[in-house]
């Protein structure tokens, strides 16, 4: 048989067209992506979990359309989803839209994840090359087949123009209830996919409060899937959860596993095994085109997801009802479940009144601070004491009755201002910050004039702002005023979760039953705008709420108060009293 001697050439021309093989997204990462040392503990070849090599090729499996993951902290989830960007960007070219919270968090993943990470890959590495044209941005890369570009959920202008076939909505709990008025960020992003008819939507996020929670909604609206760990002893398979993890009095680090099936307690070192041999299991097999799945710290691998760090972690936090939420969300990946919509019980709480008081300050004391609140015919003060570990001592609420348009009402809060106060330990305390009300428009302009001159004392004049997810307090950016912007829902939440649990508040007998009636005059309700559950405090019919409003402004500023308190505990503890600040001429106007 005569050789053909073109055979050869022919059959190489055909090996270069051929289709690469394909492969599942997990084997791909497995393969193509490697973590630099500036991200990594392990810098090389990406490894993945098992929990998350499902994950992966349901990202990149075309069948389906959703994927929700529901998690916690310390779960790999951002690397993963670094991975996905290179795959997309790589294996198929298509606009990429990914959504974060704020810019802050968009910088950081772009400079702090995806840069490194696709500057260490060698397949990844000229994906986000600059292009010549210099139109790319920090936010915007383009490359071949499509574009990649990183929003902030907050303004609306991030989510018009911009279509994707490729959602990626990271910490969506974290979003704005609207962005900029204009609806739920999260349903404007994905009006950006509807073009595609194979688009790629991609939502994770720790959750959060659970009537609230989207990424709750979304995962259970999935197959919701499950990642199920084998028992050494017995092979059953079972769901990780804190009620399984035990450990001896006082030992955290001796944390173990109690399987639900045999009862054997498994050590902390047959851990890496039972997550091997651990499995996804869709709970609602009959949903299709949307896995969801759902996975706490307990499956993380990372040595700071032990068992025993996080039971050390657990004992920690449920000092209080923050730190206790903190940990149940971010690393259990349980939305927290308050009882916030009853009624705290007023008379409940007049009954734990003591004999403390602004003279008679218990010694554990070492902060002191004011909230005072403006009304048309007076003004309020709250004065409330703070022990190191952060418990409040709610000492005295002061009326200054007259005009605050009089100069002589204003003198007269002053006066209550400069007191200082006997300390048991030998010293004393004055006042170390004070946030006055500058709400009421008619009052701005005294509120100001009075706080101006006093602020080397630390008293600024305050605004309340709503919304759950912003700081408890932060310094407005207008020019010209100190004004200090207070989370008022921030702090009211903080205050009711404190007040539910009976824990980390006092309260003086100097406090009348009126004073108890308006600290309870709102609840947290969650009520339905655009479709979407939101939370907010409403008011009680027939109830006042200076008090509660009061308590507010002195609980946000505690946070202006940077003293160290090993240092106040020496002062307090010194015969010598603090030295006076210095004397303040008042102005005409404040003699009015």
């Amino acid at each position: 048989m005569k050789h053909d001697p073109y055979e050869r050439l022919r059959r190489e021309a055909l090996q270069v067209l051929r289709p690469p093989q394909k492969l599942a997204l997990s084997e791909w990462v497995e393969g193509h992506v490697y973590l630099p040392s500036s991200i990594a503990a392990h810098p090389g070849r990406l490894r993945l979990w098992p929990h998350q090599r499902e994950i992966a090729d349901s990202i990149g499996n075309p069948a389906v359309e959703r994927v929700s993951v529901l998690k916690s902290v310390r779960v790999g989830y951002t690397q993963l989803l670094t991975a996905a960007i290179g795959h997309y960007a790589v294996n198929d070219p298509s606009p990429i839209l990914v959504v974060v919270p704020a810019e802050q968090d968009a910088r950081d993943l772009m400079v702090g994840n995806i840069e490194p990470t696709f500057a260490e890959s060698p397949v990844l590495r000229a994906a986000l090359a600059a292009d010549d044209g210099g139109r790319d941005t920090l936010f915007q890369r383009r490359f071949p087949g499509g574009s990649l570009k990183l929003v902030s959920a907050r303004a609306p202008r991030n989510l018009r123009g911009h279509t994707a076939r490729v959602l990626l909505l990271d910490e969506v709990d974290g979003f704005e209830i609207s962005a900029g008025g204009e609806g739920d960020p999260v349903t404007l992003a994905e009006r950006r996919t509807l073009s595609y008819g194979d688009r790629k939507i991609v939502m994770g996020s720790t959750p959060v409060d659970e009537a609230t929670s989207r990424i709750l909604r979304a995962y259970e609206a999935s197959d919701r899937r499950v990642f199920e760990c084998a028992c050494p002893e017995c092979g059953a398979l079972s769901e990780l959860s804190w009620g399984m993890i035990e450990w001896k009095p006082g030992e955290p680090e001796s944390a173990a596993f109690r399987c639900p099936h045999c009862e054997a307690l498994v050590p902390e070192r047959f851990k890496p095994e039972m997550v091997g041999n651990g499995r996804w299991r869709a709970t609602r097999p009959e949903v299709l085109g949307h896995h969801g799945y759902r996975m706490n710290a307990l499956i993380s691998l990372l040595p700071n997801a032990s068992w025993g760090r996080l039971a050390a972690e657990f004992l920690e936090s449920k000092r209080s009802p923050e730190t206790l939420k903190a940990f149940t969300t971010t690393l259990l990946a349980e939305p927290w479940r308050d009882q916030s919509g009853d009624d705290l019980d007023e008379s409940a709480l007049a009954s734990k009144r003591e004999a403390i008081g602004l003279d008679r300050m218990p010694a554990e004391t070492l902060f002191l601070t004011g909230g005072a609140d403006v009304q048309k015919d007076r003004i309020e003060l709250t004065s409330i004491g703070w022990a190191a570990e952060g418990e409040a001592m709610v000492l005295a609420h002061e009326i200054v009755w007259g005009d605050p348009l009089e100069g002589e009402t204003w003198a007269e809060l002053d006066d209550l201002l400069r007191r200082d106060f006997p300390h048991q330990r030998g010293g004393t305390l004055r006042y170390d910050a004070v946030l006055v009300d500058s709400g009421d428009g008619g009052m701005t302009d005294q509120v100001y004039g009075f706080c101006r001159p006093r602020m080397a004392r630390r008293i600024f004049p305050l605004k309340g702002v709503g919304g759950f997810k912003r700081p408890l307090v932060e310094r407005s950016k207008a020019r010209g005023i100190v004004l200090q912007l207070v989370g008022v829902d921030v702090a009211k939440q903080r205050l009711l979760n404190a007040l539910q649990a009976g824990t980390g508040w006092r309260f003086s007998d100097t406090l009348s039953d009126e004073w108890f009636a308006q600290l309870t005059a709102k609840r947290r309700v969650v009520k339905y705008s655009r479709g979407q559950p939101v939370a907010r405090f409403e008011r009680i019919v027939g109830k006042r709420a200076e008090a509660l409003d009061c308590v507010v402004y002195a609980l946000a500023a505690r946070a202006l108060v940077g003293i160290a308190p090993e240092r106040r505990e020496a002062e307090v503890a010194s015969v010598t009293t603090l030295p006076k600040p210095p004397n303040v001429i008042r102005s005409k106007w404040l003699k009015g």
